[in-house]
Order: structure tokens, then C-alpha cells, then sequence
């Protein structure tokens, strides 16, 4: 049987059907907190408490040419529409109902994310490369460099030996030494490449080693930092009076970066670099960002902090105006971003895409070079289609950003490895990245070459236009004059020319007769030990080097040139002529 429960005579039974009284209940009615003004106060109070910590912790810049600010903002309007929402007591009735209700409640913020959103896509468009590609090229103004005459040629007592790894393990090693600190501090990873006093070193503060030892010791702060010298490999432990108090590791008022953002809210930054003036005193220098195109576009530096990291002092210089000790403003990431953007637009946006004529494109890895009294980034350039050669380099000074571009067809840093690398096959050497010298105004690669435990068993250069030229040696004086050698043998340098020895040394030429003659296997090569009559020095020479030495006799006359050792322990024979015999006195010849 059907029912009509809406027939008036079943009209006050349906009332009191639970399934239909159920159905028809009225909704729960939700009440707001407190009145208008009430509400408002309470909203922006949580609002302004997670705006506090948020940026305590995030350190966003108060910039608009910075996205982080963008999020930030965007996430407080965020955190006061929720609080404006919760405390009205999500008032509505349906979907419709709900949305005119926040946007009532939201009004504001709505119109604040709105404006904020629109500034970045306009801000953004503005910037890209497809309309801008012109401007991107410019961002780095390049000049054309004679290497030869621009590029001193350094004595081999002056080429830096250590790269950032092996310089890690020099400063680890010495820290240990240390018992008053090792127990409490650990080395920082900073190792900045510096020129100190005309030597190239590498600088790093220490840091704490975990929360408990930076309770212990925050009141008298870092006690010391290290100078590891690149060409003698000392480490020196620099003790202060008054400890580092302010450093990327510290945490709270006195970290780095909080500690900046404090003093210049508006500012963006790029990666602090630690160094020492002229005077041993420690420095932050901190490039201040700019955005040129757009608002998010063409990353540039117009400047630097520089912050006094024992007592907080810091101070902004323009670019013009940085002081001559500071070594590094401009990072090595953004002159590399900087010309691969004008490489890339040389010839505008649609050639870089179809044609790519002209197109060039940094190498992967740089390296520094200490030039004058400034330390210049260095890195290959090559055809974007990246075929194993390099085209020329670029030298970058990181403290003005002058930049020079040398051309010189020749091979591209990964094969020049390759290349030293296989001249030791056996010993399963591998090769650090290589840095750029003038060797007899012929740019030259320089690298070490290390054992699988990481150390330092060999040296190597490797000419850049004739890569196929590679020498070696157990030490860098030994590994140079093997490799002049081998210029003069290709016809690169005048062999009589006295530039083909390290610096303003001279070779030393000694005649006399062979005593006595020695052999040893090193590094998988035969080197001899000669010993001259009425001499008390040894001359030593590998077989691969000086072939004549294989043939030597004891008592051969010999003409030896040669280029006195760094290591003190033999003299290391640059050429040798063997002459006939001496005859032996017949009247000392009996019956």
C-alpha cells in the first residue's frame, strides 16, 4: 500500500518520523567569535606572530624583485583569510553561500595575493629571454686578451699545488693535531682561494661541533682559523685573541645570514665568501644581488658587505669602491651563467635555438688563477655542440669582473685530464681539474695527478693547442723542465733560449767525467742517479726524458744541463751530451 505522507492527516505523524524529522532538522547554526573589531585583532595578532617566526627562520628580503618575498607575503594573507574564516564561524548557506561569505571575510588579502600574483607574471615577462635575449647578452662585457703578454709566467716555486680536496685533508689532518681544539671544533668546508701577502692560499674558519660543544664555547666564539699555503702546502693555525663570533655555522642573532638580513632587510645576497685582509684580520664579504631585467631577470652583483667576523662591524661597498684585499665579489657560478648567456644570444634568441651560429657555451669546471694582486676565475669555452675542444678560455676577475677572452684552439680540460692521465696508465692515477699557467708564453694545463686514497703522487702539463705534449714529473720543478723539454723537441721554443727554464732561473752547465752510475724504478719509471768526478751532488734523469742515459758508461765524458732541485735530493738533468770516452793513461798500464 502507498502512502502520502504529505496528506494532512498524516501530517503530524510525519513530524514525528525520526527518518523524516532527520531530514528536515534545521542546520546548527555557527556563531563568530567576539565582535568585528574583536575578530580583527585576534587575526592579525596570529598573523603577525607567524609572519615573526617566519621570517626569523626563513629570512626572507623585503624586495619585490625577490620571489621568496612574493611567497612570503602570499602566505600571510593565507594565515589571516583562515583565522578571518574560523573565528566568523564559516557562515553560508551551499557552495554559493560559503564563497560570498570568504570573500567577504577576505577581502583584503584576496585583493593583496591578486595584486601580488599579477606584479610577478608581469614582472616575470618582462624578463624572459625570449623578449630580452639582447639584454641577457650584455649582462658580461668581454674583452679580447693576449695571454702571453697579459698572463705572467710564474717560477714553479709560485704554481699552486692543491685544489679544495687535497687542501681539506691538510686542514682536517692539522686540526688534528690540535688537542685543545679537536674535541670541541671541526673545519669549515669554506676554503676560499685568496692571494695573502703575494702567496696563493686557501683560508677556512673552524666551526662547532654540534649543539652541546656551541653551548660550551659560543661566549669566547671561534678560537682560530687556518691558511693552507697552495704551493708549499704548510698549514698554519691563525689563533685570535678575540674569537669569530659571526659565521655561517653560529646559530640565532649571531648566525651570518640572520645577522644580515637584520642589518640590511632588503637586500639579497649571494653566497658569503670568508677571507683575511692584508693584516690577518677575518672577513665576511657578502655580493649584494641585483636583478637587472625584469623583476626576477639578469642576476648581476652592485655590490658588497663586508662584515668584521669577530666584531660584527660590517659595512656596504659599491663595486667600485671594494677594497683592494678582497678577492672575491663576484662568484664563480654567476660569471659562468653570465656568459653562457652570452654565448648563447650572441646572435639573438631564434639563433640559439635553429642555426646556432656562433654559439659557445662554457666547459664543465673552472679553477682560479692568481693574477697580480687578484684572483681571476678561469674556464674553457666551447661550441655548443660540444666536441671535446675548446675554442679559447675566459679570465674573470672576481673582484671587478673583467673579463678577457683568449682564443686557443686546443683541447677541452676533461681530455687534457685524460690525456695526463694515460700517460701513467698503470698507476691508475686521476687528475684534479686543471689550472692555466704560461709556460714560455704557451698556455699550458696544470694539474696533480692522485692515488685512490686521494694523495698526491705526480704533477703533469699538458699544452692546450697540442695536447698530445704531456710531461710529468714527481715535483713540480722536475714536471716543468720535463715539459720544456718537450717544447723545444716540437719546435714551440727555442731550445738555447734560457725562457725555457722556470722563472728568471737559469740552467746550469757542468762537463766532467761519470764516477758512478745508479738506477731506481719510480712511479712505474726508470730513473739514473750520476755521479760526476770531484762533484759531491747527484744529476738524475729518466730514461724517457734523457734516452742517452740509458747507454752512459763509467767513465764517459758528459756535457749535463741542468736545473737545480726543489726536493734536495739530486739535481734534475734538463739535456746531456755524452762524449767519447776518456782514455785511460797508458803509463798506468802494467806488463
Amino acid at each position: 500500500m502507498n502512502v502520502n505522507w504529505n496528506d494532512p492527516g498524516f501530517q503530524g505523524f510525519a513530524d514525528k518520523n525520526p527518518f523524516t524529522a532527520r531530514k528536515t532538522a534545521p542546520k546548527k547554526e555557527r556563531k563568530s567569535i567576539g565582535s568585528p573589531l574583536g575578530r580583527t585583532m585576534v587575526n592579525l595578532l596570529v598573523t603577525l606572530v607567524f609572519a615573526a617566526v617566519y621570517y626569523y627562520v626563513v629570512l626572507p628580503p623585503i624586495n619585490l624583485k625577490a620571489k621568496e618575498f612574493y611567497v612570503f607575503i602570499i602566505l600571510l594573507c593565507a594565515v589571516y583569510s583562515f583565522c578571518a574564516i574560523l573565528t566568523s564561524g564559516f557562515q553560508g548557506d551551499g557552495a554559493k553561500g560559503y564563497f560570498g561569505f570568504v570573500k567577504k571575510q577576505c577581502k583584503i588579502p584576496l585583493i593583496v595575493t591578486a595584486a601580488l600574483l599579477a606584479t610577478a607574471i608581469v614582472g616575470g615577462l618582462l624578463g624572459w629571454q625570449l623578449f630580452r635575449a639582447k639584454d641577457y647578452r650584455d649582462l658580461l662585457e668581454i674583452s679580447q686578451g693576449d695571454f702571453s703578454a697579459e698572463v705572467e709566467e710564474i717560477s714553479f716555486d709560485q704554481i699552486p699545488m692543491l685544489d679544495a680536496d687535497s687542501a681539506k685533508k691538510l686542514g682536517n689532518r692539522k686540526l688534528g693535531e690540535l688537542a685543545d681544539m679537536v674535541s670541541q671544533f671541526e673545519v669549515a668546508d669554506d676554503y676560499t682561494q685568496i692571494n695573502y701577502k703575494g702567496r696563493p692560499v686557501r683560508v677556512t674558519p673552524l666551526r662547532y661541533g654540534d649543539w652541546i660543544k656551541w653551548l660550551n664555547n659560543r661566549s669566547k666564539g671561534l678560537p682560530a682559523y687556518l691558511v693552507i699555503d697552495m704551493v708549499t702546502q704548510n698549514v698554519e693555525v691563525v689563533r685570535l685573541q678575540d674569537g669569530i663570533r659571526y659565521t655561517t655555522a653560529e646559530h640565532f642573532g649571531r648566525n651570518l645570514y640572520r645577522y644580515l638580513r637584520f642589518h640590511y632587510p632588503t637586500y639579497m645576497f649571494d653566497s658569503p665568501a670568508f677571507e683575511i685582509d692584508e693584516e690577518g684580520n677575518p672577513y665576511w664579504v657578502c655580493p649584494r644581488i641585483t636583478k637587472t631585467i625584469g623583476l626576477f631577470g639578469g642576476t648581476d652583483i652592485n655590490g658588497a658587505v663586508l662584515v668584521n667576523a669577530v666584531t660584527g662591524e660590517c659595512a656596504y661597498y659599491d663595486v667600485a669602491d671594494v677594497p683592494q684585499w678582497v678577492d672575491h665579489v663576484f662568484t664563480a657560478n654567476l660569471i659562468i651563467r653570465q656568459y653562457d648567456y652570452h654565448g648563447t644570444y650572441i646572435n639573438g634568441f631564434l639563433n640559439s635555438l635553429f642555426g646556432q651560429r656562433d654559439v659557445t657555451v662554457t666547459t664543465d669546471g673552472y679553477n682560479y688563477l692568481a693574477v697580480g694582486d687578484d684572483v681571476y676565475m678561469y674556464t674553457g669555452i666551447t661550441s655548443v655542440v660540444s666536441d671535446e675542444s675548446n675554442i679559447g678560455f675566459i679570465l674573470s676577475n672576481q673582484r671587478t669582473k673583467e673579463t678577457r677572452f683568449y682564443s686557443c684552439a686546443g683541447a677541452e680540460e676533461f681530455s687534457a685530464m685524460g690525456s695526463a692521465e694515460g700517460q701513467v696508465q698503470q698507476m691508475h692515477y686521476n687528475a684534479t681539474f686543471p689550472l692555466l699557467l704560461n709556460i714560455s708564453e704557451q698556455p699550458t694545463y696544470f694539474m696533480a695527478l692522485k692515488d685512490a686514497a686521494g694523495l698526491v703522487k705526480m704533477y703533469a702539463m699538458v699544452n692546450v693547442s697540442q695536447y698530445q705534449i704531456v710531461a710529468n714529473g714527481g715535483n713540480v720543478a722536475e714536471c716543468e723542465v720535463n715539459y720544456r723539454r718537450m717544447l723545444a723537441n716540437n719546435g714551440l721554443i727555442d731550445p738555447n733560449d734560457t725562457d725555457v727554464t722556470p722563472g728568471d732561473q737559469k740552467l746550469i752547465e757542468v762537463t766532467g767525467v761519470v764516477q758512478e752510475i745508479r738506477s731506481a724504478v719510480m712511479d712505474g719509471n726508470t730513473n739514473y742517479f750520476v755521479l760526476l768526478e770531484g762533484r759531491d751532488d747527484w744529476f738524475r734523469g729518466s730514461a724517457a726524458e734523457v734516452p742517452a742515459l740509458v747507454l752512459l758508461n763509467q767513465g764517459d765524458q758528459v756535457r749535463i744541463r741542468y736545473l737545480s732541485s726543489a726536493d734536495g735530493i739530486a739535481q734534475t738533468i734538463y739535456s746531456m751530451e755524452v762524449a767519447i770516452p776518456v782514455p785511460v793513461d797508458p803509463t798506468l798500464v802494467t806488463g
